[in-house]
């Protein structure tokens, strides 16, 4: 018989599927019902994933092998629809709930009602990030992929305007072509292994035989293609500043994790197929994560120092992460992937939180302000793509209290979000890259013990070259928002807009306190990911539930 809490492995992805499709039903002019029902399904999404990461933490009532296995039709593995949660995929869930909770609060003030079904949409979106980080075979991957992007595409469109629409248009047209790509990768590898399961194809790889191994790792660059691509790596990451800083707010801070995704399943399928020890294609495509992550590092720092638009800097800041991410796991060491994770989590936080705040600082400014700006007529250009939410004229009372010293909580966020993108001390940011080049400067394998990897110095060089960039923009757009004198009225700050960005970046004050406890629970999980043994051994022996006696009778 299943415990209960078996169970909970599912509740991420049919609590929001339910909530959804009930909140399509509810008239939009019931806004607050609506909102309760959603806040009340996110914040028991953010419960379940609580949970997920208590048990899978090796907690004595936890799963055996600290990964857990629902087969959500009870056929066995791999014929059936297996989840699976361990360390990471449930920090993948916190994370994703986590920033659907900020965005909704966020969106309650105003953007909710520049459009229809917001609460819907963020609702889809949420099932279909939580059933790619619980899926345990690349069909409902698939199926989960295109749930997420279809999700994202009412998102990226909310709102309306021109320069939103067309920005949005191109994410689509990006998307669908990387989706297509996931779809003939996913059926070249069918056609080789006959599975798609995860598990099943780790445990057949190195038992092909030459020719079709050739087309295994044909399908596979293809998969790998598209998932590169929905993680913005360089020369793939020319649509994400657009589309980003086009998006509503709240939509840009849940869409500060779509990238995740890609890099995620990057990480699951490569340390589960392509690690040392399988055969032929270990290390299949080490390199170009390798050379690609750093190009990508390069690539946003140039695009911050050429934008004085706080939204794309943001954006670029998301291109970073992954460029940052990508590269840490070519180096393929336990070590490095569990500062890597920690990093993950930071940086996440900061690009939603700073994503939530640039609407909160623009408010106030005078457009006659950016007069200072260098580059002003590109400014002016941008200029209408920032205008508020078009709000009915029945519906301009905003929701919530004001906030006293709203100029104050700013530039202390402000800073705080700078801080944590620049890596520097003394928040999360610099925790994680000091974690990550501490890893990453370790000699590895049969090197002498003083013997640094010549990648690993250029890794060194391109993150803290990186990070003094990332300085430098937010410092330059800080001097001109909040030093330069200009006659303004304050912002109007209400508490249901501040607390979310208060709130995530309380989370990155947190993880740097409690750094001790997170960087033991990522270390553990990259440490499982890495062996990928007992991810295969709980996927392949998941047991099936014993019909009732009055059934077999």
């Amino acid at each position: 018989m299943m415990r209960w809490v078996d169970h909970l492995i599912v509740v991420p992805i049919v609590l929001p599927l339910l909530t959804g499709a009930l909140l399509v039903l509810i008239d939009e002019h019931r806004r607050r019902l609506k909102f309760a029902i959603s806040l009340a399904a996110v914040l028991g999404l953010l419960a379940a994933a609580i949970a997920l990461v208590w048990l899978a933490h090796g907690r004595p009532d936890g799963w055996r092998g600290e990964v857990g296995v629902y087969l959500a039709a009870n056929w066995p593995v791999p014929f059936g629809i297996a989840l699976a949660a361990d360390r990471l995929s449930a920090l993948m869930v916190l994370l994703s709930a986590m920033l659907g909770l900020a965005s909704l609060v966020f969106a309650q003030a105003r953007w909710a009602r520049a459009g229809v079904h917001f609460q819907a949409l963020l609702q889809f979106l949420l099932m279909g990030l939580c059933g790619a980080f619980l899926t345990a075979d690349l069909f409902n991957l698939f199926v989960f992929f295109e749930v997420l992007l279809a999700a994202s595409y009412g998102l990226v469109l909310h709102g309306s305007g021109p320069m939103r629409v067309g920005a949005g248009l191109h994410y689509v047209a990006v998307n669908l072509v990387a989706s297509s790509l996931f779809l003939i990768g996913v059926a070249m590898i069918y056609a080789v292994s006959g599975t798609l399961n995860m598990a099943d194809l780790a445990r057949l790889l190195p038992a092909l035989e030459p020719g079709d191994r050739q087309l295994f790792e044909s399908g596979a660059a293809v998969l790998a293609v598209a998932f590169l691509v929905k993680s913005a790596i360089w020369p793939l990451a020319f649509w994400l500043a657009p589309a980003y800083s086009a998006a509503s707010t709240p939509a840009a801070a849940i869409f500060a994790i779509l990238t995740k995704v890609g890099i995620y399943v990057i990480l699951r399928l490569w340390l589960l197929l392509f690690v040392d020890g399988s055969g032929d294609p270990a290390g299949f495509g080490r390199d170009w994560l390798l050379y690609g992550g750093m190009a990508t590092i390069g690539f946003s720092a140039i695009g911050m120092l050429a934008t004085q638009d706080l939204r794309r800097v943001a954006s670029y800041s998301v291109v970073m992460s992954s460029g940052t991410l990508l590269a840490a796991v070519a180096f393929d060491r336990p070590v490095v992937l569990a500062g890597a994770l920690y990093y993950l989590v930071s940086a996440t936080f900061a690009a939603s939180a700073l994503f939530l705040l640039v609407e909160l600082v623009e408010r106030g400014r005078a457009f006659g302000s950016d007069v200072l700006a260098v580059t002003l007529e590109a400014f002016e250009a941008e200029g209408a793509l920032h205008a508020g939410p078009p709000i009915a004229a029945d519906e301009q009372e905003d929701s919530g209290v004001v906030i006293p010293a709203a100029m104050a909580f700013l530039g202390t966020s402000f800073v705080a979000c700078a801080l944590l993108m620049a890596g520097l001390p003394p928040l999360s940011g610099f925790v994680a890259k000091f974690a990550l080049l501490a890893a990453v400067l370790e000699p590895a394998g049969s090197r002498a013990p003083d013997a640094v990897a010549p990648a690993a110095w250029a890794m060194l060089g391109v993150v803290i070259a990186s990070g003094l960039v990332a300085a430098i923009a937010t410092m330059r757009i800080g001097i001109r928002v909040f030093w330069v004198q200009v006659r303004r009225d304050p912002p109007r700050l209400r508490v249901i807009e501040a607390m979310p960005v208060a709130a995530l970046l309380a989370a990155c004050v947190a993880i740097t306190i409690q750094a001790g406890p997170v960087m033991r629970y990522v270390e553990a999980a990259a440490a499982a990911v890495h062996r990928g043994g007992a991810y295969v051994d709980a996927v392949l022996a998941a047991p099936q539930v014993p019909a009732p006696v009055e059934a077999r009778r």
